[in-house]
């Protein structure tokens, strides 16, 4: 099960991690981010910056907390992660159900308007987070070859999971 946690925290690492910087590298692509929220209208338009930075800081804490080689740590980022993706998961669905032409912006600039892809890409990242959470409360040995090869693999996950848009529309065509 020790792989199983390695490999959900660099999987969530890396898509917070990405997710993040998309958010913030610019001062137009924080705006944007903004901006979607309002446009999701799941939530007053006036509260948009403060959910913009509410969530900007679980990101950056689950980065924080993923990166941290502690099980109790790796615990808490799992926490923290599947929390926020419930909470954007809930938000999305209700924007898909509405037919609303809502920019996905959670890895930054995107023209591609939330729809059941995101959906079920969050309930993938979720399962992560509860399968992460599940696999830190059990002890197990170490094999430090075998968990950089699994770090690695978790990577290589969070860096598709944070490409879904380009995944879907690949296998559309």
């Amino acid at each position: 099960m020790q792989y199983v946690d390695i490999a959900s925290r660099l999987l969530l690492l890396t898509v917070f991690l990405l997710a993040l910087a998309g958010k913030i590298s610019s001062r137009s692509a924080w705006q944007e981010f903004v901006e979607s929220i309002r446009a999701m209208a799941v939530i007053d338009r006036a509260k948009a910056p403060a959910a913009a930075v509410a969530t900007a800081v679980a990101e950056a804490a689950v980065v924080v907390l993923a990166a941290v080689p502690v099980r109790l740590a790796g615990s808490a980022a799992f926490v923290v992660a599947a929390g926020l993706l419930g909470c954007l998961t809930v938000a999305v669905t209700a924007v898909v159900r509405r037919g609303a032409p809502v920019p996905c912006r959670c890895f930054g600039a995107s023209e591609t308007p939330l729809g059941v892809p995101h959906v079920v890409r969050n309930l993938i990242l979720v399962a992560t987070a509860l399968l992460g959470l599940a696999a830190s409360l059990v002890q197990g040995h170490f094999n430090f070859g075998l968990c950089a090869v699994v770090a690695v693999f978790g990577a290589g996950l969070g860096l598709l999971m944070a490409r879904w848009d380009d995944l879907v529309s690949l296998l559309r065509v």
